[in-house]
């Protein structure tokens, strides 16, 4: 976050058009110590505005 121009380079490639934050993992947090993910496994769960989705 501290290089401006990589800062720039990756809010640009990402979706959401912003750096994530600590509450942004929340709701997968919640989600996965919750019964809804009971028959959830093996799974890869990114919370990242959707920049691995733009690769």
């Amino acid at each position: 976050m501290d290089d401006k121009a990589f800062s720039d380079w990756l809010i640009a490639r990402t979706p959401s058009r912003r750096w994530g934050e600590l509450e942004d993992l929340i709701g997968a947090a919640i989600f996965l110590a919750s019964d809804a993910s009971s028959f959830v496994n093996g799974q890869i769960i990114y919370v990242d505005g959707g920049v691995t989705a733009s690769l």
